[in-house]
């Protein structure tokens, strides 16, 4: 049921969206995405409540998405050994997790 607040001659609904959350890199860098580039579905995403299970989803899918991808690049690449040559394996790790995060970005964040 819809409450009215009358402003002089006239009834306004009191309407109040729900709050939109950003929980997570990924959802974050989503909403800036849509606010930039495709502010059409931002508004109906908006328009129907659905913004935020839209941005959850994208979090939840890209944080899994990265460490399926992280785990197949690990896999595919021989790292240094860890204990005698700690800043090459920091270097090919991140590196990995560069590599993961082009991906989620081009095939998740941007279409």
């Amino acid at each position: 049921m819809i409450k009215y607040t009358q402003v002089g001659d006239y009834l306004i609904p009191n309407l109040k969206m729900n709050e939109e959350s950003f929980q997570g890199k990924y959802s974050m860098m989503r909403m800036n995405y849509l606010r930039n580039n495709n502010p059409a579905l931002l508004l109906t995403l908006r328009m129907k409540n659905q913004l935020n299970t839209h941005l959850r989803e994208i979090q939840l899918q890209s944080t899994l998405m990265k460490k399926q991808l992280m785990n197949q690049l690990i896999q595919n690449t021989q790292l240094p050994n860890k204990e005698t040559h700690q800043m090459e394996w920091v270097k090919y790790m991140n590196n990995i997790e560069n590599q993961a995060e082009e991906i989620i970005i081009k095939e998740i964040i941007y279409s």
